[in-house]
């Protein structure tokens, strides 16, 4: 029996399966909705009975989605790979005059909406590296250049990274620059730059980068004026089984004060052309499996739990929809960030496909907006 039939075991059986991996106690707190701690997660993250741990995820998922399974047709635009920082896992920044850096003015980012016209693109992911000069009026412009492009189009833009960034070169307020956001265009924000939320890994990875509190922070004010965002977590290289459970954590304890978290969504890393590629590999699945399941389980507060194909691959992000996940993302359309750092995976899908792979792995695919309003079911 695969990993992937064990979620579609009768209750007993699953009950008895997760009993005998002497994870019965976690189990009933799941069942009875009560919150699980930090020993529970480490638990989760070292027993060798990742089938257990995966039974009581796709129960949450169960019980909170059914076999619905979100997916939106969605655009990648990363404006510029010109960035201050040179964080060790990451390929995709350059520095000024390096033959590979490059930089969007906001007409391209608008050609770059229009060239997706034709299709009935909902989103525009847009986030990028942190440009040493671009002034604070550059970031509107961007927003305004997609918006100018397609009006009705919705900006998902700009990590905890890009704001902080912002804040600090706007010489406004915060209230000013979350004003001038909106107005912009500026829907909501992705989750990403949050990496791991330990000053050890801050510090051994990425110490120039705004650190663990500083996104917290940032994200509580993004959350604060309006704002949805989804929230990540990049594992599989220097982390330890309880730094990824004291990011979880952190997190949960953010949404139980803004509640303003749409969905979590684990980040598998990609080694090559990192300045980690001597030391990191690619993740495996059962890692990959592994951190989609005790995300749900620890993160009780979030509604949603995205399996992305992207860094995932196809078929990994098909297992995860047994194992917690309910999302698997979009049709994304011309993503670097993960393809400078060695995925296999195409630059696109089509919504057909990507509804294949869901009713494939068994599941209802259910067209979303970006905050999750339905759009259309069995694409």
């Amino acid at each position: 029996m695969n990993l992937h039939s064990y979620a579609h075991l009768d209750e007993s059986l699953a009950t008895k399966l997760i009993e005998r991996a002497g994870l019965g106690d976690i189990d009933a707190k799941v069942r009875n909705g009560e919150r699980l701690s930090f020993d529970d997660g480490v638990r989760l993250y070292e027993t060798p009975h990742l089938a257990a741990v995966g039974l009581m995820a796709h129960r949450v998922r169960t019980r909170m989605h059914g076999k619905k399974t979100y997916f939106n047709i969605n655009q990648h635009v990363n404006y510029t790979n010109i960035c201050i920082y040179s964080c060790k896992f990451c390929a995709f920044a350059a520095k000024e005059g390096e033959e590979r850096a490059y930089l969007m003015t906001p007409s391209i980012v608008e050609e770059k909406v229009r060239e997706q016209l034709h299709r009935p693109v909902t989103e525009v992911h847009m986030v990028a590296g942190i440009h040493p000069t671009m002034p604070y009026e550059y970031y509107l412009d961007v927003v305004r250049a997609a918006k100018r492009a397609r009006p009705d189009i919705h900006v998902k833009a700009f990590t905890m990274v890009e704001i902080d960034h912002m804040l600090k070169i706007s010489g406004k307020s915060e209230d000013e620059v979350f004003a001038d956001l909106r107005e912009a265009g500026l829907g909501s924000c992705p989750g990403g730059g949050a990496e791991v939320l330990v000053d050890r890994v801050h510090k051994a990875v990425f110490r120039e980068k705004q650190g663990p509190q500083g996104w917290l922070d940032t994200a509580r004010k993004v959350q604060k004026a309006g704002f949805k965002m989804n929230a990540t977590m990049l594992y599989g290289h220097i982390e330890r089984t309880d730094e990824r459970v004291t990011h979880l954590i952190k997190l949960r304890e953010l949404q139980d004060e803004c509640g303003g978290f749409m969905a979590y969504i684990p980040l598998a890393f990609w080694p090559y052309h990192t300045d980690l590629a001597n030391f990191g590999h690619v993740t495996t699945g059962h890692l990959d499996q592994r951190s989609i399941a005790v995300g749900r389980l620890m993160l009780d507060n979030f509604p949603h739990v995205k399996a992305y194909w992207i860094m995932l691959t196809q078929e990994s992000a098909q297992t995860a929809l047994s194992f917690g996940a309910n999302d698997i993302d979009g049709t994304v359309t011309e993503e670097k960030i993960t393809h400078d750092a060695g995925t296999t995976e195409p630059q696109a899908l089509n919504p057909q496909q990507i509804a294949h792979l869901i009713h494939e792995a068994g599941y209802e695919p259910v067209q979303r907006t970006t905050v999750y309003e339905e759009i259309a079911a069995g694409a």
